[in-house]
């Protein structure tokens, strides 16, 4: 099977129809049992590209960090945050796209057009397009995977300094062996989804 390398194809191509301003948009954490789910909203500058920029599941945790402050400095970030409360009210898929949303509705200037990774369809007032494995395909999908998986993970590790027994800078909240077993030993920390199955 062929490994999909991100480009600006589907931006450009969006250009030629005179959407001008592309937003790529992706989130990080709806498999976690702890924290929150985190998306991102990334405009690319087309002449101010860093090299590199992949998904962010295939870019070393050092490789994204850097990767992140290159991002950026060069491009328009939006965030978004979906917290454990907000899974466990309406579900993950749910907090997740509510979560995507926010982040394309904080970006400083309104695209034209926005990136969505995944088969999904998010509530915004402005035109999304689904793109499968969009993390592999856009560029601008792929640097915000990277600016959510890096804020998220930031995020987790500062949780670690309040509940430092739960080990969350090493799985940033995931349900690894590690993880099942000290919430086996020390119950749910407020910070972990009542709805995930630990």
């Amino acid at each position: 099977m062929d490994v999909l390398t991100p480009n600006f194809d589907l931006e450009t191509e969006a250009h030629g129809q005179c959407l001008n301003i592309v937003a790529g948009c992706d989130e990080v954490g709806r498999g976690a049992i702890a924290g929150p789910v985190v998306a991102a909203a990334v405009i690319l500058d087309p002449d101010q590209i860093p090299p590199g920029i992949d998904d962010s599941k295939r870019l070393s945790p050092s490789r994204r960090a850097a990767l992140f402050l290159q991002i950026r400095a060069t491009s328009f970030i939006g965030v978004g945050f979906a917290s454990h409360h907000r899974v466990d009210r309406d579900n993950v898929l749910q907090a997740s796209l509510w979560a995507l949303a926010r982040a394309v509705l904080h970006l400083p200037i309104q695209p034209d057009l926005v990136l969505v990774d995944g088969p999904i369809d998010i509530q915004c007032p402005i035109p999304t397009r689904a793109v499968v494995h969009g993390d592999q395909i856009s560029l601008s999908v792929a640097a915000a995977s990277i600016v959510a998986k890096v804020v998220r993970d930031r995020f987790m590790e500062n949780t670690s300094r309040i509940y430092p027994d739960y080990g969350f800078q090493k799985h940033k909240g995931y349900g690894t062996k590690l993880h099942l077993q000290r919430i086996q030993e020390l119950g749910h920390s407020i910070i972990h989804r009542r709805c995930a199955k630990t």
